[in-house]
């Protein structure tokens, strides 16, 4: 049994290094002083590798980082910023089976929005709550949290806004939050892709790529981006202060473990870890069924007279 997605060493990030395979197993080759240092990297281990800048990778390590069905990701610095992802064949689809699920279903699509309000505020949501009332109950507590930033850096009035075609007409707060928000919405891809969820089924966002992104980023701005932009109000370049102070702050947050548990607890209610993956056997493609559930590929069913109707 490979180890499982919430295990310590699901997350291994890299960069300026050259990942090989040599005889003995896949490695990072780090250039030094006194010449070239290898480390070698415990591929059955691991989830997830994140490839951040001045890396590369040769395709027999990839293969064989395909073959123990590690997902590859290539990052910005400090693992923020997701630009693309390479997903093993081998990865299960227990967990992108489970959002789709209750993705498509309205009552729990709504549970689950409800659900990732009382992770992020704490509190408990009254029952027959709408999705309209939650938007109005989030965008208080989010003006509340402005509110006593505000007060709490001596600031003045602040106002959320986001104009791209005037970027830098901003204030230095909502330039750091902006910049902040987008480093986290790249981690967070990470690791969906990681988990093997789609980051296109949202349950609160809708009509993009990235809407489940944004549904799980928001579960940890009020703790992460928000109080950091506002602590940049009299930076000179709050973008770039941004970025690496939060890139810092990720792993004082340890951010993406945090992130996993959370999917879990969202698409498995009721279960404290995560179902064994069974990724010795996601190389067999099922076939599904309404009534018999799955059944195995590779059969033909023209003899089964239960399964076939008479034309």
């Amino acid at each position: 049994m490979l180890p499982r997605v919430a295990d310590s060493l699901s997350f291994l990030y890299l960069d300026i290094v050259r990942v090989v395979q040599d005889d003995t197993g896949v490695c990072a080759q780090i250039d030094t002083k006194n010449g070239t240092d290898l480390v070698y990297i415990p591929t059955a281990s691991l989830s997830c590798l994140l490839l951040g800048p001045g890396t590369s990778i040769t395709a027999r390590a990839l293969t064989t980082l395909a073959r123990h069905g590690t997902s590859v990701v290539c990052t910005g610095s400090g693992g923020v910023r997701a630009y693309a992802g390479i997903l093993p064949d081998s990865l299960t689809t227990t967990w992108v089976e489970r959002q789709a699920h209750a993705w498509a279903s309205e009552d729990t699509r709504l549970n689950i929005a409800i659900r990732m309000y009382e992770r992020r505020f704490g509190d408990d949501v009254p029952d027959g709550t709408t999705l309209a009332q939650l938007r109005g109950m989030e965008g208080q507590r989010m003006k509340a949290l402005y509110r006593l930033l505000t007060q709490q850096h001596g600031i003045g009035r602040f106002r959320r806004n986001y104009h791209p075609n005037q970027w830098h007409a901003q204030d230095p707060v909502n330039l750091a939050l902006s910049a902040a928000n987008t480093c986290l919405y790249g981690i967070v891809h990470a690791a969906l892709l990681a988990m093997g969820c789609s980051p296109a089924l949202g349950f609160i966002h809708s009509g993009t790529q990235h809407a489940f992104v944004y549904d799980i980023a928001d579960l940890y701005k009020a703790d992460t981006t928000v109080p950091l932009a506002f602590s940049l109000h009299q930076s000179t370049d709050p973008e770039r202060d941004a970025r690496r102070k939060l890139r810092d702050g990720f792993r004082l947050y340890r951010l993406l473990p945090r992130i996993i548990g959370d999917l879990q607890w969202l698409l498995a209610p009721g279960t404290d870890q995560e179902p064994p993956p069974d990724r010795q056997n996601v190389d067999m493609v099922h076939l599904w069924d309404p009534k018999a559930g799955t059944l195995p590929a590779g059969t033909n069913y023209g003899h089964h007279r239960d399964l076939v109707k008479d034309v």
